[in-house]
C-alpha cells in the first residue's frame, strides 16, 4: 500500500523535517512540496493524494481557510507552531495536529493513525490481513502486522508487544498504542493489557487465555470485555 503525500509549508526547514521523518517509512511517497496552498491545488485535483501535511500561517491563504474553501478527499495533518488552532483543526476533521518542532515519536503516532485510517477505507480481506503498525524498537522501525499480535503488556514506561514469532519492547504507553490500533481487532481488558480479540483461546471467570498465557480482566473492563467477545462470536 503506497501512501501518496504532499507537504505545504512556507518554511523550508519545516518541510525538511517532515521529509526526513517520512523517509523512514517506505510506504510513504512524497509527490511534491509547496510553500503555499494555492500552488498545490492543481496537484490535489489531478493526482491521487492520500495525505496533506499542512501548515497554518502561510502567504496567499492560510491552512484553515484552505480546508474551508477547497473540497479535499485527502487526509489532512495540521503542522504548526501554534497550539491555539487545535480546536479549529479538529472541527474541520483534520486527522491529526502536530506542533513544531515535531519530534519523531509523535510523528510516528500520526503515521500509524494514517496507515490505519487508509487501510480501513481500502479494506478487502487480503488488505486486512496485511494491515500493520510501525513500532520503534531500540533505534529501528519494526513493521508488525496486526494479525501477528497476540497481546500487549504494560511495563511502566514501556510496553511488551507479544506476537506469534517474537516479543518487542517499545518505549510507549499502553494507552497510546491502544489508541493507534483498530478497535474492531484489539481490546483493552486491563490497565496492563490490550489483547487481540481473535487470538483468545477461552475465557474463564475474570481472566482469558491467549497462547497458553492467562491474562487477567480488570474489574472495570469486565462487562465490556464479555460484551465485545460475545458480539465477535455472534458475527462469526
Amino acid at each position: 500500500m503506497k501512501i501518496n503525500t504532499i507537504i505545504i509549508d512556507d518554511e523550508p526547514f519545516a518541510i525538511k523535517v517532515i521529509q526526513k521523518h517520512l523517509e523512514k517509512f517506505k510506504n510513504f511517497s512524497i509527490v511534491s512540496t509547496f510553500n503555499n496552498p494555492i500552488d498545490a491545488i492543481e496537484v490535489i485535483e489531478n493526482e491521487n493524494i492520500d495525505v496533506i501535511f499542512l501548515d497554518i500561517n502561510m502567504p496567499k491563504m492560510n491552512g484553515i481557510e484552505f480546508i474551508k474553501n477547497i473540497t479535499l478527499k485527502s487526509h489532512v495533518v495540521i503542522t504548526t507552531a501554534y497550539r491555539e488552532f487545535a480546536i479549529d483543526a479538529y472541527e474541520l476533521d483534520a486527522l491529526d495536529y502536530l506542533v513544531k518542532p515535531i519530534p519523531f515519536n509523535r510523528f510516528l503516532k500520526t503515521v500509524n493513525k494514517l496507515t490505519q485510517r487508509i487501510s480501513n477505507i481500502n479494506y478487502n480481506s487480503s488488505q486486512k490481513n496485511d494491515a500493520y503498525i510501525f513500532l520503534k524498537v531500540d533505534k529501528k522501525l519494526v513493521k508488525v502486522k496486526y494479525k501477528d499480535i497476540l497481546y500487549i503488556e504494560s511495563l511502566k514506561d514501556y510496553i511488551k508487544v507479544s506476537t506469534t514469532t517474537d516479543n518487542h519492547i517499545v518505549h510507549k504507553s499502553l494507552t497510546s498504542i491502544s489508541e493507534e490500533l483498530p478497535n474492531d481487532l484489539f481490546l483493552r481488558i486491563h490497565r496492563s493489557y490490550t489483547i487481540s480479540i481473535d487470538k483468545i483461546n477461552y475465557v474463564e471467570g475474570n481472566s482469558l487465555t491467549i497462547n497458553k498465557k492467562r491474562i487477567p480482566i480488570g474489574r472495570k473492563y469486565l462487562s465490556n470485555t464479555k460484551q465485545v467477545i460475545l458480539n465477535a462470536n455472534n458475527n462469526n
